[in-house]
């Protein structure tokens, strides 16, 4: 049976993606920096699905990152019918005040290293009756988040991308859907130093394992976009409908002092 292979799957959404496969019988290959932890999540789907698990310890943010996955897979004799690219991050703050190298590898993992992924893992998705590829992105994806304004931008970038690219692979074995999360209880916010939101974020953030449940639904189902929750469904629909300005001052007062 075919793997399916989830980037970022050390914790949050991607775990719990990784959980919901799991629960379904799948096979899974976990990608992410942490050796120690993958192990321990791998061992543990693996005693309580039944299923195969294997992992590989990979920073996701060098350019090469997508070879040496095809490579690992070539060299264990994998074949996968399922990529969710999951991994990626932001940083909280106005482009001024951010270090370079951290935007550079915020813009690489989240775009570069995914893009790449879809292209190299392609050949061996297209090998299947039916395979799936689900890019996460995020309702930032849907109009411009001032000082986070680059991790914005990027979530943009995989939600065009994977429209994109949908439509090139209409009539193949491969459906593509992107997922859209509003707030989840995962480790972002604290990754992208925003703690000064953790209390107010809390009260309408979505479980992760929720958002993979929706996700991996939406996922099998063939939908171009799956955006969890209806609050975020209208959220992005009316940043779509209304002046761009109009949720963009809101985000600005939202984010910009903390308050």
């Amino acid at each position: 049976m075919a793997y399916a292979l989830i980037t970022g799957a050390s914790g949050g959404i991607g775990w719990a993606l990784a959980q919901e496969l799991a629960s379904r019988k799948h096979d899974v290959l976990l990608v992410a920096r942490s050796e120690a932890t993958l192990l321990k999540n791998a061992q543990e789907l693996a005693q309580k699905f039944g299923i195969a698990s294997d992992f590989l310890a990979l920073d996701l943010s060098t350019s090469d990152a997508a070879i040496r996955v095809n490579d690992w897979l070539t060299s264990k004799n994998y074949l996968i019918d399922v990529l969710i690219n999951n991994a990626g991050f932001g940083s909280w703050g106005k482009l001024e005040t951010l270090k370079r190298e951290e935007l550079n590898q915020m813009m690489q993992l989240n775009m570069q290293t995914l893009a790449d992924l879809c292209k190299v893992l392609l050949p061996s998705l297209q090998k299947n009756k039916e395979a799936y590829i689900l890019n996460v992105a995020s309702t930032a994806a849907y109009q411009a988040v001032p000082t986070l304004t680059t991790y914005a931008a990027t979530k943009a970038f995989v939600l065009l991308f994977s429209r994109g690219l949908r439509w090139e692979l209409a009539g193949t074995p491969v459906s593509v859907s992107c997922l859209s999360p509003g707030a989840t209880s995962t480790g972002f916010i604290d990754r992208a130093n925003m703690g000064f939101l953790k209390e107010r974020a809390e009260k309408f953030s979505m479980k992760a394992d929720e958002v993979a449940r929706i996700a991996i639904q939406g996922m099998y189902a063939g939908k171009a976009e799956i955006i969890p929750g209806a609050l975020n469904w209208i959220s992005a629909k009316m940043a779509e409908l209304i002046p761009k300005s109009l949720p963009e001052k809101i985000a600005m007062n939202l984010y910009k002092t903390g308050k």
